[in-house]
């Protein structure tokens, strides 16, 4: 009913899922994914017991294939299960039960694996490994490239409403994501979930600019937040603090709500600093 992809960045050492189904809310039941532990799609009559369960044996020590077979050994209807497994080393395990719907099949490489069931042909699963190789770019981007080659190999033969795309770090806390977005109830979630991904990588890199944050924030449709507050962290990125303190009053002449939302952002010991910097606090 689905198809999907599990996948380590070599370069980053990032970990991520992307699926796309015909079924609602399928992001939130087969992405699963932990920082530095691995990533699971569990998909075809969803037990989601694969991707909490299984990120907890992996993070225990489990190899995937261990790890995927202690829980295909608990579960009552395994064969109409199709799970992918991945670990943060970048080793992979895959079922695809004799009951998935057909077209339904798996396949992997290094770093990645790919599923899919009840999709038009097996074209589709071996698209999305072909896609994912050849694509370069962030790995949330590769991830969509190899959705867009399931897709164009025939998908879902049902159609499509939803799909999510999770990226998680290479070492942190079990709750951080690089990317974590979903789209349900579309009749174009690919391409919602591209204009998703594409934001989510804008803020992030907006976050992280040593300048340009004007530039970005309008090529990229940032929030009117993010276009008020660029050209004053430019002129701090540049060293004009004189600068920044006008483009801050005129700020706070048009909206004086600002300055209380300054006040709060300059308390964080590491985002703050610029706005310590700003407001004069000598803890800059």
């Amino acid at each position: 009913m689905t198809y999907s992809i599990v996948a380590r960045d070599a370069e980053t050492g990032e970990l991520g899922v992307a699926v796309q189904s015909q079924a609602f809310n399928t992001g939130a039941a087969v992405a699963w994914a932990r920082a530095g532990v691995g990533a699971v799609a569990t998909q075809s009559f969803t037990d989601r017991r694969y991707g909490w369960r299984g990120l907890e044996l992996l993070a225990e020590g489990a190899a995937p294939a261990d790890a995927l077979a202690r829980l295909r050994a608990d579960d009552e209807l395994p064969e109409l299960r199709q799970v992918g497994f991945l670990d943060a080393r970048g080793r992979t395990a895959q079922a695809t039960g004799a009951a998935c719907i057909a077209a339904a099949g798996h396949v992997a490489g290094d770093g990645w694996a790919a599923q899919a069931n009840l999709v038009e042909s097996a074209r589709v699963w071996k698209a999305m490994g072909e896609a994912f190789e050849a694509a370069r770019g962030a790995l949330a981007l590769r991830l969509l490239a190899a959705l867009d080659a399931a897709e164009a190999a025939g998908g879902d033969w049902r159609g499509r409403c939803a799909g999510g795309v999770v990226v998680v770090p290479a070492s942190g806390e079990p709750w951080e994501r690089v990317i974590d977005v979903r789209v349900e109830d579309s009749h174009t979630p690919l391409d919602d979930l591209r204009r998703l991904v594409e934001r989510a990588l804008a803020y992030r890199a907006w976050n992280r600019a040593g300048e340009g944050r004007v530039a970005l924030a309008r090529s990229a449709g940032l929030s009117a937040e993010h276009q008020a507050w660029s050209p004053i962290l430019d002129a701090l990125d540049e060293g004009d603090v004189d600068e920044a303190r006008r483009l801050y009053a005129t700020l706070l002449a048009r909206e004086p709500r600002w300055e209380a939302y300054a006040g709060a952002v300059a308390t964080h010991p590491e985002a703050g600093a610029p706005l310590r910097l700003l407001l004069g606090d000598e803890r800059a």
